[in-house]
């Protein structure tokens, strides 16, 4: 029997609001059976601070920060905490839940795929692996995260290196659809993430930033060599037919289908009815 053939997209670096826009355009296409299951690659122009589904804006977030460094600034469908897109290649899993040997529960569906993640870092040249949270305070930590920052807050089957987190992802469930979506950190500028979030004090701020440190990584921050975009999609590609065990088809989306991405992005995710919702 042959391997599943899934689409591969590679969109390059877009606005936020197209990035989202996209990502649920996908996901709409997918439930309607027009598509077949989907990974994609992007960036992000400008570099952009996105926010979890449920995170509040006034409380969370420093707004001056994001506009002073020039920042894009979207709310994603999915939930997790913030994240600064920058130096980093993005990707997204559209499939359907009744895809086969697709896990019921969101935990293991994550599991599921995030191993094309594990094997991209394999082929790195980097020795990932699954952490599962063991102690009672790291599972109360994935309830209640104490920080607004992505790759500060602890999730199931976290993928690291050497004990440090270097990739953050988040999943919704839609019409039958599965949409996770997560960053690969190849570089990362500390002092810039951490001046986007507001602290009740200059001592809490420094102390998570100090602990930071020992949480997470970026890929460059572990190779001799640092990792070009091109090695990155060349070995994350490979790695999803790895740990998927499926065949990726490249794909370029239509006038009309980018039209109706546009759509969306324009009434929905560039709209402050959305951003700022919560």
């Amino acid at each position: 029997m042959g391997k599943e053939v899934w689409r591969f997209i590679d969109s390059g670096n877009c606005p936020p609001a197209f990035n989202m826009a996209l990502d649920e355009a996908l996901l709409d296409w997918h439930s309607e059976g027009k598509i077949p299951p989907v990974i994609r690659f992007y960036g992000w122009s400008p570099a952009t601070l996105s926010i979890g589904y449920f995170q509040k804006v006034e409380k969370d977030i420093n707004m001056e920060a994001v506009s002073k460094y020039g920042l894009g600034f979207v709310r994603r469908p999915t939930g997790g905490r913030g994240v600064l897109h920058d130096q980093e290649l993005t990707y997204s899993v559209i499939v359907s839940e009744e895809y086969p040997d697709m896990p019921k529960t969101v935990t293991e569906a994550y599991r599921v795929i995030s191993e094309g993640i594990l094997e991209g870092f394999k082929n790195l040249g980097l020795d990932a692996y699954f952490a599962v949270p063991r102690t009672q305070e790291e599972k109360d930590g994935l309830k209640n995260p104490r920080s607004a920052v992505c790759f500060d807050a602890p999730s199931w089957y976290e993928l690291v290196v050497e004990g440090r987190k270097v990739a953050g992802s988040a999943q919704t469930r839609q019409k039958g659809v599965i949409l996770q979506h997560g960053s690969i950190l190849l570089d990362i500028d500390e002092d810039k993430l951490f001046d986007l979030f507001l602290y009740s004090s200059d001592r809490l701020r420094e102390r998570m930033q100090r602990n930071f440190k020992n949480k997470a990584v970026a890929a460059n921050a572990l190779r001799k060599e640092p990792v070009s975009m091109e090695e990155a999609k060349t070995a994350f590609r490979k790695g999803f037919e790895q740990g998927l065990n499926i065949e990726l088809e490249p794909y370029e989306l239509t006038k009309d289908e980018l039209v109706y991405v546009e759509h969306i992005a324009k009434t929905k995710y560039e709209s402050d009815a959305w951003n700022f919702k919560r």
